[in-house]
């Protein structure tokens, strides 16, 4: 019996388990990721908040873009300041478990912040939830977690190599140009919202993995013109998605912008981590079956949410879609 179980693939993925528990780096990477995750549902809403008045105040939408005189307003606003503290905190959290555990464990443990953020947003603004929009916010936080699951049997820290620095900022810049100019495309068309989610998720993807490539060159005394590179690409593309994710705010709910953040950006930084820096060569081919499967499921509840969110379906004339929990008219979104 004892040996069926050791040569048993159920064996392995016990032992694989055992390894995660014994792994310093993880037991300490994952607590920062979480508490980042917590520091980001709080810092969404109040920038939510903010932008939401600068907005009022103004007189003028942002969902099409926030203007320059918007952006310098955003700056005097408490609740959007006291915001981004805390997004800073959270960046905090993911830099320091970055920095002790693999890209492909930690980015994902950000889902956790889409569970609280609904929750605080169902509280501030009155839209309670719907038996849509939860089976939406289950699919995202169940995909996630199970892609985690499977990332964290297998993930192994590997030696960033210069030509896998190059491939990812090449990727990058290709990538930021294709989003600009789709930005141009939908920014008048009723797609926005969904678009802005999404581009600063793909963003943010890079953003984690420039991240990791510079503590990783850091950590091996590698301070040499290319980390420079990828600091300055870093920081290109956090204020770029910065700029998408103020812009999601104006366009719908906190919890659809941490919906796409936190499903699309692991999975562009997981996809990256797996296949470009080679964090995955571990992973057996039932485990990329599952990232595939996990992965759909996790992004279908993205567009579901943005679909059916009963905040966006109250804010907006533009989608025809009926009030209620289960199409119901007539009634508040419960």
């Amino acid at each position: 019996m004892t040996w069926w179980w050791v040569q048993s693939p159920i064996g392995d993925v016990g032992d694989q388990l055992v390894g995660v528990f014994q792994n310093p780096g993880l037991l300490l990477g994952i607590p920062l990721a979480l508490a980042g995750a917590v520091f980001m549902s709080f810092g969404a809403q109040y920038q939510h908040r903010g932008v939401t008045k600068v907005e009022r105040l103004s007189g003028q939408e942002g969902a099409q873009g926030l203007t320059l005189v918007q952006v310098r307003r955003l700056l005097t606003r408490p609740s959007w300041v006291v915001g981004t503290l805390m997004l800073g905190l959270a960046i905090v959290c993911q830099l320091g478990a970055l920095s002790v555990a693999p890209l492909i464990v930690v980015q994902p443990l950000g889902a956790v912040s889409l569970v609280i953020t609904t929750l605080l947003n169902a509280r501030v603004s009155g839209h309670t939830p719907t038996r849509r929009s939860l089976r939406s916010i289950v699919a995202c936080v169940g995909g996630i977690f199970l892609f985690v699951a499977v990332a964290a049997l297998f993930a192994a820290e590997k030696p960033i190599t210069e030509a896998q620095v190059l491939t990812v900022l090449l990727a990058l810049i290709v990538v930021a140009l294709v989003l600009v100019g789709l930005w141009m495309l939908v920014r008048r068309r009723h797609v926005r919202a969904l678009f802005y989610v999404l581009a600063a998720g793909v963003l943010y993807g890079f953003v984690a993995t420039l991240a990791k490539t510079v503590i990783n060159r850091i950590q091996t005394g590698q301070l040499d013109w290319l980390t420079v590179v990828c600091i300055v690409a870093l920081v290109a593309a956090t204020m770029l998605g910065a700029y998408f994710v103020q812009t999601a705010y104006s366009s719908g709910p906190p919890d659809l912008a941490i919906a796409g953040l936190t499903v699309v950006d692991p999975m562009v930084a997981v996809f990256i981590g797996l296949l470009v820096l080679g964090e995955g060569v571990a992973v057996p081919v039932w485990g990329f079956v599952v990232f595939i499967v996990a992965g759909a499921v996790a992004v279908w509840g993205v567009i579901s949410l943005a679909l059916y969110h009963p905040q966006v379906i109250s804010d907006s004339q533009e989608l025809e879609i009926q009030r209620g929990s289960e199409g119901t008219s007539g009634g508040s979104p419960r």
